[in-house]
């Protein structure tokens, strides 16, 4: 049993949400047995109820394979490993006041944080991939398999907009117009200390370093990342502030701030304050804000706007109200 994080127990029960991952050897009496149950007796901590909710959601494997069968029987020499990525158990799913662009060729969603784009160990189902396939499914098609292309993702803890590709043919041409930056990437965040300046530009080389698994700004051997910014807001202690994204670095504007001695509030792993002046900050303040590219079909320009989640627009209210607002 190998632990991420300290479990929550209950009554000797882990209360989920937890942060966990165990691999188990099935014994040979145990060959045949079903997978929830194998589970459940081997981890007496997990009750069968969340078992089968971990293997709904995707996070049981079995020989290195995703199972989504309760029923499925453990084979001894088939290590089973179980996935906790300590997010709620239920299934996300996309609903209209979410779509903020659809026509026959692409889908553009503002994404909730908490949420990871992509499929990860713990999860499929509930994922925003997942969760795409489900609303774009043709309930009178049943066996046909939605399009979606995507070229772009954002962090599980990031909000904001996020556009695909549902027609074949606005698959490649969406892809080139990422690949050769023929889009405009505005972002939303709140960042640490002061900016004199009223805006400015980072330029590095962005690497991952592998015994941290934090990107960081290195002299050879990276990708150039490109971040430009402007101050919207200052406040006594912090400041509200766009910024563009020449490139799609993997943590880009959350290393290039931190490493200018402003990271994003919200943002323990790259040095930000998890709270300030009385408000507690659940994630990093980062919000994918705007989009503006021509759409891959008709080549028109498409401009695309998501407004600020909930939680950034009270932490804004919140320092306006709490620290003196200077002139940005």
């Amino acid at each position: 049993m190998d632990d991420m994080t300290d479990a929550g127990m209950e009554g000797g029960v882990i209360s989920p949400p937890i942060k966990k991952l165990w691999r188990l050897q099935p014994l040979p009496e145990e060959d045949g047995q079903r997978l929830d149950l194998f589970i459940a007796g081997r981890c007496p901590e997990l009750s069968r109820g969340t078992v089968r909710k971990a293997i709904d959601l995707g996070g049981v494997h079995a020989g290195g394979r995703r199972v989504r069968r309760c029923s499925q029987s453990v084979r001894p020499g088939e290590t089973v490993e179980v996935f906790f990525d300590g997010r709620p158990l239920e299934v996300f799913s996309i609903d209209d006041a979410m779509v903020v662009f659809r026509d026959p060729w692409l889908l553009a969603v503002n994404k909730p944080w908490g949420i990871d784009t992509n499929p990860t160990p713990a999860r499929y189902k509930g994922t925003l991939y997942e969760a795409l396939l489900r609303y774009l499914h043709n309930p009178f098609r049943p066996l046909d398999r939605p399009e979606l292309g995507m070229v772009q993702r954002l962090d599980r803890d990031t909000s904001g907009l996020l556009i695909f590709s549902i027609h074949r043919r606005s698959h490649k041409p969406l892809t080139a117009i990422f690949q050769e930056r023929r889009v405009k990437k505005l972002y939303r965040l709140l960042a640490a200390g002061t900016f004199p300046e009223g805006e400015g530009e980072f330029r590095s080389l962005l690497a991952r370093n592998r015994g941290t698994n934090r990107m960081k700004s290195v002299a050879v051997g990276g990708r150039e990342a490109i971040t430009r910014y402007r101050v919207l807001e200052r406040y006594a202690e912090a400041t509200y502030v766009e910024a563009e994204i020449l490139t799609g670095r993997s943590h880009q504007i959350r290393v290039h701030f931190s490493e200018a001695g402003r990271p994003l509030l919200g943002d323990p792993r790259y040095g930000g304050a998890e709270s300030l002046s009385g408000i507690r900050f659940c994630r990093p303040m980062l919000h994918a804000f705007h989009l503006l590219l021509p759409h891959p079909v008709t080549d028109a320009s498409l401009e695309l706007t998501a407004p600020l989640p909930e939680d950034m627009t009270e932490a804004i209210t919140w320092l306006r109200d709490g620290q003196q607002k200077t002139e940005g």
